[in-house]
């Protein structure tokens, strides 16, 4: 015998509808926090291409310097895409998700073994690795944001058309 009291009947409802509740992000970056972003990423790769043309190098080593801030700029938008379509249950394929993680890693190794050899003095080695981080750092924040802002923008218009 099933002794259920209709309290005991609603708790079950109550869990199965949580169950079915999709849970909502709607954590929207503020409008200062993009515009933070934006600003970093302009300035770390302002810096470090103005940095690149003052320079007292030959032309190949700036061409590989400006190479290596491309190369890293798209390699870790790449693998925050990556992670984000994982977070958001869309495939990914593990080698390009391996590939992305290993071509970022390659870019500040490269940068840091450039830097290493190069007969520049300290601080402009700094400089570089300094200007550098903050154009990788701020590119993933700027890719997130635009994720975001995307993400949150698809979900009101879905939850529009359900109304």
């Amino acid at each position: 015998m099933n002794y259920q009291t209709t309290v005991s009947l609603k708790d079950e409802e109550n869990v199965k509808s949580r169950k079915k509740e999709k849970k909502v992000y709607n954590h929207k970056p503020t409008p200062a926090f993009i515009g933070a972003s934006w600003s970093a990423l302009l300035i770390g790769m302002v810096a470090y291409c103005v940095g690149l043309w003052n320079a007292t190098m030959e032309l190949n080593e700036k061409g590989y310097y400006f190479t290596i801030l491309l190369f890293g700029l798209f390699s870790v938008i790449s693998v925050q895409k990556a992670v984000r379509d994982k977070l958001e249950n869309i495939q990914v394929t593990d080698m390009y998700y391996g590939i992305s993680w290993f071509t970022s890693v390659a870019a500040i190794v490269l940068l840091s073994i450039g830097l290493w050899n190069a007969d520049l003095e300290l601080s402009e080695k700094g400089f570089y690795a300094m200007s550098f981080t903050l154009s990788l750092f701020s590119a993933i924040a700027v890719q997130k944001n635009t994720r975001d802002v995307a993400y949150i923008n698809n979900e009101l218009i879905l939850e529009e058309d359900e109304d």
